[in-house]
């Protein structure tokens, strides 16, 4: 299964957000995505299942429990593939910083003038 086939899902998009902070046993992972998901555990397993599968997650045992871990190099591969088109929103991200610290700027001189005003002594 391609990275992007694995992460174009809600789901396990969000185990991997939750696996983001640090390892979390499949328990908590799972009453998580029922509650948010509506789903159930049997559905989570199988989500699980398919992130440890493609590489995405490890999984080890602590007595009963079944720990999970994301695996980096999946998601170094995907953002690499993403970085070819970095520039198309990087671009765009540029510009509305611009605009943006423009109307910080203008919205400081007018401001500033309106302070002016307000302090300069009235003409009579």
């Amino acid at each position: 299964m391609h990275a992007f086939d694995v992460l174009g899902d809600p789901v396990r998009r969000r185990i991997l957000q939750l696996l983001a902070g640090g390892e979390q046993p499949s328990g908590a992972i799972s009453s998580v995505i029922q509650n948010e998901f509506g789903i159930s555990q049997p559905a989570v397993s199988q989500h699980l299942r398919v992130l440890r599968e493609n590489g995405f997650t490890s999984v080890r045992a602590a007595g009963t429990r079944r720990l999970y871990a994301v695996e980096s190099e999946p998601l170094k591969e995907a953002a690499d593939w993403l970085d070819q088109f970095r520039n198309f929103w990087e671009q765009r991200l540029d510009a509305l910083g611009t605009e943006l610290a423009r109307g910080k700027r203008d919205r400081a001189r007018e401001q500033t003038r309106t302070e002016q005003r307000e302090s300069a002594p009235e003409e009579q």
